[in-house]
């Protein structure tokens, strides 16, 4: 069967209007800091960004860290480039499921956020395998696929006991989701967010020479207000909506 186009450079100007210079609301509040906080990045790392987009992840690295990223998106590496000019960092437009032709070993790789838009995730976390050195780590930004499936995950309130729930419709098998970028619009843009389970991520992350260190898992921080607010800052509080997994290679 063939494959569908997945780079996202149709809908580079949409995902590139949310996501700006700064990144969107989650870079700057959960994502970023999260990532930080895992990695803890010093001078003189060499990191990888696998499906970097924009470059979203560059812009908030410590000084004297190496950074590497890749997309497959032309236009968005053009504005990876043009956000970080002056920040030395370095960008090259491919496939990143696909062989890389890199010479160099990196000490950390990430797919942030990118990893579960790739119709091949074996293919993307082989390459970072080959391109890390030994014990090098690797870190994965999902939303979480346990609670946050694209058309097949939902709110389920229940008033009566203010009871704000999560209802998902499937989970262990794979899905591929077609994604709309201007709902209602004719000719709208189409991506896709591929879903995977828990087991498959740690089977594929084994099989490619990987030891599982952390697994985290991050909410929103954002806060309602009015008559349901407690019952919703409780489920925004126990239904994480991003899962980070630290890996070392091997």
């Amino acid at each position: 069967m063939k494959k569908s186009n997945t780079s996202w450079e149709s809908s580079e100007k949409w995902y590139d209007q949310i996501v700006g210079e700064k990144g969107h609301y989650y870079h700057e509040h959960v994502v970023i800091p999260g990532i930080l906080d895992l990695f803890k990045l010093k001078k003189g790392a060499h990191l990888l960004d696998l499906g970097c987009g924009n470059g979203a992840l560059a812009r908030h690295l410590p000084k004297g860290v190496n950074y590497f990223g890749v997309d497959a998106s032309n236009s968005l590496i053009q504005k990876a480039k043009s956000y970080n000019e002056k920040k030395g960092h370095q960008f090259k437009k491919a496939d990143v499921t696909k062989p890389l032709q890199l010479k160099e070993k990196f000490s950390h790789a990430s797919f942030i956020l990118s990893l579960q838009n790739m119709e091949d995730p074996v293919g993307a976390l082989k390459n970072a395998s080959q391109h890390l050195e030994k014990r090098g780590q690797l870190l994965l930004v999902l939303n979480h696929p346990s609670f946050r499936i694209p058309r097949q995950s939902s709110w389920d309130p229940d008033l009566d006991n203010k009871i704000l729930a999560r209802k998902m419709n499937v989970y262990l098998n794979p899905l591929k989701i077609p994604i709309v970028t201007h709902p209602g619009k004719k000719n709208s843009p189409v991506t896709y967010s591929f879903h995977h389970s828990l087991s498959f991520y740690s089977k594929s992350l084994y099989e490619m020479g990987f030891v599982i260190e952390v697994i985290d898992e991050w909410c929103s921080d954002k806060k309602s207000t009015g008559k349901y607010a407690k019952m919703e800052n409780r489920a925004r509080g126990e239904f994480p909506l991003f899962m980070a997994i630290r890996a070392r290679k091997e």
